[in-house]
């Protein structure tokens, strides 16, 4: 995204706080910003998320420039108290936040986010987009470029992930904050599974092993619950269903999807991770498609 991002919006200067191969946040074309030469389009921070986001916030007051900077997710809790005041102030700044879940894996409890990303969701004026494939991420960055007067999240896996849009769209689909992403074969359909992210995979998955017991569902991608609450009523019922059972699928902690899920059911994570190979903490956490068309069908009537 960025090689083509920068190439064509010079006013953006991007860093990181000492992760830049990690959150993958510089593009080939940006030149370092040096106390010897301020030519350039890149900061290095260094290990001051806190003092990043403060410096973002002023370069985002001289409305010529639109910064962003990268870290991981769980560092965000160092990163607060700026990007409420970016939120407050209405100013244009974008935040990188990868390794946003127990995908991180071996590095363990201290470094996999849980409670993060509905307490970023808490702030007011805050969009937080968690993209489920390259396609969404696109998006997302489309729309926090044009969001003049709110920042904007991205959090971002670290695991691979396959692409989960496979119809062609002419309109960004993330501006809705959620969408039918692949529908139910029936009219009546009863049965809704709303994903973010790295578990939209999941929830496909999930849709399948449901097709093949004759109980049919609809995958619904929320990529940004902000803007998905900014929709109509009438949309929202048109795809959540109005009278569905609804499951929902992240993995952090389940407070807060209890909005979405009423008589349904949140699959998540309401405790401190593991350190482990991702594919086995998804597994305790029950974070499988096996484990939640069991619980479905159990509930499901």
């Amino acid at each position: 995204c960025l090689e083509s991002i920068t190439t064509f919006i010079p006013e953006l200067i991007g860093g990181s706080a000492d992760l830049t191969g990690s959150n993958n946040t510089k593009s080939s074309s940006q030149k370092i910003i040096k106390a010897s030469n301020f030519n350039g389009t890149y900061i290095h921070y260094g290990i001051r998320e806190h003092g990043m986001c403060g410096v973002m916030n002023g370069l985002a007051l001289d409305q010529s420039i639109i910064p962003y900077g990268g870290t991981f997710l769980i560092f965000s809790d160092y990163c607060k108290p700026s990007i409420r005041l970016a939120a407050l102030m209405k100013q244009r700044v974008i935040y990188v936040l990868t390794h946003d879940s127990i995908g991180l894996g071996e590095d363990g409890p201290t470094h996999q986010p849980v409670e993060q990303l509905f307490s970023l969701r808490s702030i007011p004026n805050l969009n937080v987009f968690r993209p489920a494939d390259s396609i969404e991420t696109l998006e997302a960055w489309e729309l926090a470029l044009k969001s003049k007067s709110s920042p904007s999240v991205l959090a971002l896996t670290r695991q691979d992930l396959p692409m989960v849009r496979k119809k062609e769209s002419k309109e960004n689909l993330t501006q809705y904050g959620g969408y039918i992403l692949s529908d139910s074969k029936k009219s009546n359909c009863n049965l809704t599974i709303i994903a973010t992210g790295s578990e939209v995979e999941i929830a496909l998955e999930v849709q399948k092993k449901l097709n093949e017991k004759n109980i049919e569902s609809k995958v619904v991608s929320m990529p940004c619950l902000e803007l998905f609450e900014k929709q109509s009523q009438e949309y929202k019922n048109k795809i959540l269903g109005k009278n569905s059972f609804r499951v929902t699928i992240e993995a952090g902690i389940t407070m807060g999807w209890e909005k979405y899920t009423s008589n349904g059911i949140s699959f998540g994570i309401n405790s401190f991770g593991k350190s482990a190979p991702y594919k086995q903490i998804y597994k305790h956490f029950g974070l499988t498609s096996e484990n939640i068309v069991s619980e479905i069908t159990k509930n499901y009537k």
